[in-house]
C-alpha cells in the first residue's frame, strides 16, 4: 500500500471521528493482535514459522453509531486485516479489507449494506467447535470451505425472537461483472440456556468462485463441559470438489480463565476419489487479563488417497503437503491482545 493510500485512510477515519463528535455519536477504535509461533511437519521435514492471525485475525478497526430516535440507530463499520509478524495489510492496496459496511439498526432488526463477514462464517467462529474454528486445532476449519467475506452485500439481521435469529444476505456482483447476484445467505440459530443450535448455507456463482456450502451444529453446555458436533459439505470451485464431513470436539474448563479442548473432525471425498482426511486435535487457552489470551494447540492431520488437506489458522495459509496423501503434523504456541 502505498503511503498516500495510508494518509487517505487515516484522514477518512480522522472525518468520521470528528463528525461523529459533533453529532454527539458513538465512535470505538477497536483491534486484535495475534501472533504464533508454529513448527509443522508437512510430511519432510519440521518446519519453524511465525503466523499472525492463527485463532482471530489481527484486524483494527473503527465501529460507531448515531441514534436516529425511536430506537433507531445509524451504523457502520470500519475493519482492516494486517499481519503482526511483517507490518504488512492482509490485502496489498486495501485498507479496509475484512468489513466496510453502513446500516440502520432498529426494534425490527438490522440492515447493511456493503462488504461484510458472510452470514456463514459467523456461526462458523466459536460456536460449532471447542477450538473457535481457530488455530492448526480447528479441524473444522482445516476441512471445509465457506466464504468468510462477501463484496456488495445486503443483509438483514433479525432480532432476538425468543432464542430464535435470522440472518439473510444477497450479494451483487462487481461492478464490470455482469449484472444479478453473485451470492446468496442464509443462517439460523436459536438458543436456549446451555444449549444452541445453528444452521447455515451459502450459494455464491460465478466460474471458479461458484460454491454451495452448508454448515450446521449443535454444542450443549453441561457445568464445565461444553460439548459440540457439528457437519459440513461443500461443492464447487475449479477444480471441482465435492466434500462432506462430520466434527466432534469437547471443551473443559478448568475455572473462569482456563480451557482444554480435545476433538476429532473427518472429511470423506463425495466425488468417488477417495482422497478423504481426519484430523486429532489438543488445545488450551488461558485468559492472563480481559485484554491478553495465552494459547496453544497441536494436531495431526492424516490425507488419504491424493487428499492434499493441511493445517492452517483464520488467516494462516498452511503448508502443501509433501506430496498427495502426506500427513501433517504441527505444534502452535501464541498470544492475542485486544484493545
Amino acid at each position: 500500500m502505498t503511503r498516500r493510500a495510508v494518509s487517505v485512510g487515516i484522514a477518512v477515519l480522522s472525518g468520521v471521528c470528528v463528525s461523529a463528535g459533533h453529532a454527539q455519536s458513538s465512535v470505538t477504535l477497536y483491534g486484535v493482535i495475534d501472533t504464533s509461533i508454529e513448527v509443522t511437519n508437512p510430511g519432510s521435514s519440521w518446519t519453524p514459522r511465525m503466523d499472525s492471525g492463527a485463532y482471530r485475525g489481527s484486524r483494527f478497526g473503527v465501529r460507531g453509531s448515531e441514534a436516529l430516535g425511536s430506537g433507531t440507530r445509524l451504523l457502520f463499520d470500519l475493519e482492516g486485516g494486517f499481519n503482526s509478524a511483517d507490518g504488512s495489510m492482509s490485502t496489498p492496496g486495501t485498507l479496509f479489507n475484512r468489513q466496510a459496511w453502513m446500516g440502520v439498526g432498529a426494534p425490527w432488526g438490522e440492515v447493511r449494506v456493503g462488504r461484510q463477514y458472510s452470514p456463514i462464517y459467523i456461526p462458523f467462529k466459536g460456536q460449532l467447535d471447542g477450538f473457535g474454528a481457530g488455530t492448526i486445532a480447528s479441524g473444522l476449519n482445516n476441512l471445509s470451505k465457506i466464504t468468510p467475506y462477501t463484496n456488495n452485500g445486503i443483509t438483514y439481521l433479525s432480532p432476538d425472537m425468543h432464542g430464535l435469529t435470522a440472518t439473510v444476505m444477497i450479494a451483487l456482483r462487481d461492478s464490470g461483472s455482469g449484472n444479478g447476484l453473485s451470492g446468496d445467505f442464509e443462517t439460523f440459530a436459536y438458543r436456549q440456556g446451555p444449549l444452541r443450535i445453528s444452521y447455515a448455507h451459502q450459494q455464491t456463482h460465478g466460474g471458479t468462485a461458484t460454491l454451495r456450502s452448508n454448515l450446521g451444529g449443535v454444542s450443549y453446555r453441561l457445568g464445565h463441559v461444553t460439548a459440540f458436533v457439528s457437519f459440513f459439505n461443500d461443492d464447487g470451485g475449479s477444480p471441482r470438489y465435492h466434500n462432506d464431513g462430520l466434527s466432534t470436539s469437547v471443551r473443559y474448563a478448568f475455572s473462569p480463565r482456563l480451557r482444554a479442548s480435545a476433538g476429532y473432525a473427518f472429511a470423506r471425498d463425495r466425488s468417488g476419489g477417495g482422497n478423504d482426511a481426519d484430523q486429532f486435535s489438543l488445545a488450551c487457552e488461558y485468559d492472563v487479563s480481559p485484554k491478553l489470551l495465552l494459547y496453544a494447540s497441536g494436531a495431526m492431520l492424516r490425507n488419504r488417497g491424493n487428499a492434499t488437506f493441511t493445517l492452517r489458522g483464520v488467516n494462516v495459509t498452511g503448508l502443501t503437503p509433501a506430496y498427495p496423501g502426506a500427513p501433517v503434523r504441527g505444534v502452535q504456541i501464541g498470544m492475542i491482545d485486544r484493545f
